[in-house]
């Protein structure tokens, strides 16, 4: 696990390669087909080298949650293990990791009505005032929420409605790991945030080289997926505010790298509450040689 730019998607088929495993995408942008070059997604020639698992499995107007991505990723480390393959969770979602392995708690499903209502305020109000609303019945909630991401703040204002309690503390109650698993974690975690940055620069420019504004743009033919939320992943948002005519390409690649940079940001925050086997500074050292030391050194023990 670790934040964006990384070099995780190496280490994983590195690591694969090495110990006869399979890769399980921990990405909540990877499970959608056609968004490919703004994820970052692993090539038809990377995936073809082993295999690859909640990749392509949903459409990006299809709705996917921390809830289904633990489900589907314990039937995919069951049926690499059932075939003898050592599962290897690659990813930066860092909600799905601890979705995997705290579990969550259950919560009440989605009310329409109840949504409604709250689009209505948000239309009179503007979603920042909804964030300020929540922020001040749960700051711990807010705090881990960005100001213009709409769903995740009507789906906090929900819960407190429907529960009549803090959706931190909500989700606090999870229900435990998955029994019979026992899992190593290793995080990459860069201590110089201005190498990072450099690094995630280059890399959206290369992501427009490839053909991204081309990617975004056949996508947003369909009104549909235009509308979803998948669309406000970095990248593909500021993309489609140009298309729009909201700005100019120079401004959308500028804000799509501050973005991203803004998600390594709060991916960091969040590493800093997980408790890791080994952690390797990925822009200073190759953390190949230290990962597959302490991969080797775990499956000796029989962990």
């Amino acid at each position: 696990m670790g934040p964006t730019a990384t070099g995780k998607s190496a280490l994983g088929l590195a690591l694969a390669e090495r110990f006869d495993g399979e890769i399980i995408s921990v990405d909540s942008a990877l499970v959608y087909r056609g968004m490919d070059i703004g994820t970052a997604k692993p090539s038809p020639v990377e995936r073809a080298r082993l295999p690859h698992h909640l990749i392509d499995i949903a459409d990006p107007d299809e709705h996917y949650s921390a809830g289904r991505f633990r489900i589907d990723a314990l039937a995919a480390m069951e049926d690499s293990a059932a075939r003898g393959r050592l599962p290897l969770l690659v990813g930066g979602t860092l909600l799905y990791f601890r979705a995997l392995l705290q579990g969550l708690s259950p919560l009440p499903p989605r009310d329409p009505e109840l949504r409604a209502r709250l689009e209505a305020q948000a239309a009179s109000l503007g979603w920042s005032a909804m964030h300020r609303r929540l922020a001040e019945i749960d700051p711990a909630a807010a705090a881990g929420i960005q100001v213009q991401d709409r769903q995740r703040i009507q789906r906090a204002l929900e819960l407190v409605l429907l529960t009549g309690q803090a959706p931190s503390q909500l989700r606090g109650a999870g229900v435990g790991p998955p029994a019979g698993w026992h899992f190593l974690t290793i995080g990459l975690v860069p201590g110089d945030r201005r190498l990072l940055a450099d690094r995630i620069s280059s890399r959206f420019a290369h992501m427009m080289e490839q053909g991204l504004l081309h990617e975004v743009s056949s996508l947003c033919t369909n009104q549909s997926i235009a509308s979803a939320p998948a669309m406000r992943a970095v990248g593909y948002r500021q993309l489609m505010a140009h298309l729009a005519g909201e700005m100019s390409l120079e401004q959308a690649c500028e804000r799509a790298i501050a973005a991203t940079r803004q998600l390594a940001k709060r991916q960091l925050s969040w590493l800093r509450g997980e408790r890791l086997d080994l952690m390797v500074d990925p822009l200073v050292a190759d953390p190949i040689p230290a990962a597959v030391r302490c991969v080797a050194t775990a499956l000796r023990r029989g962990r």
